[in-house]
């Protein structure tokens, strides 16, 4: 496999077979051989339930994520760049029964109450 790798222009000077090297056809009808980046990974979601990636959010290596634009990595609505929409639609439901509960409580303390006056 080394053979038929110097067989063909290599960009730099490493003489032996490495995944990164990418097999590459110019337009000159010549074989080159490329060296590939790393490929970058999206982030998770902060809630650790959901077991894919956050969507809208640039897939790029941590040192490319630091020259983004603020824009490309993060969604504008609550919770943007760290949870996914079906978990923030969640925890903004949990929150509004919560609530929710809590004026009930306080509703039938405030009935029990009167019903003890009379």
């Amino acid at each position: 496999n080394l053979k038929y790798i110097l067989l063909f222009t290599l960009q730099n000077a490493e003489l032996f077979p490495v995944l990164s090297l990418v097999r590459s056809r110019t337009p000159g009808n010549r074989i080159v051989y490329l060296y590939t980046k790393k490929v970058g990974k999206a982030p998770k979601s902060a809630c650790g339930v959901c077991p894919g990636r956050l969507r809208g959010v640039r897939a790029v290596r941590p040192k490319v994520l630091m020259r983004l634009s603020k824009t490309k990595k993060h969604v504008s609505r609550a919770y943007g760049g760290s949870m996914c929409a079906k978990c923030v639609r969640d925890r903004i439901k949990r929150a509004f029964l919560i609530e929710e509960q809590k004026i009930v409580v306080k509703v039938l303390k405030a009935q029990a109450q009167s019903q003890k006056a009379k």
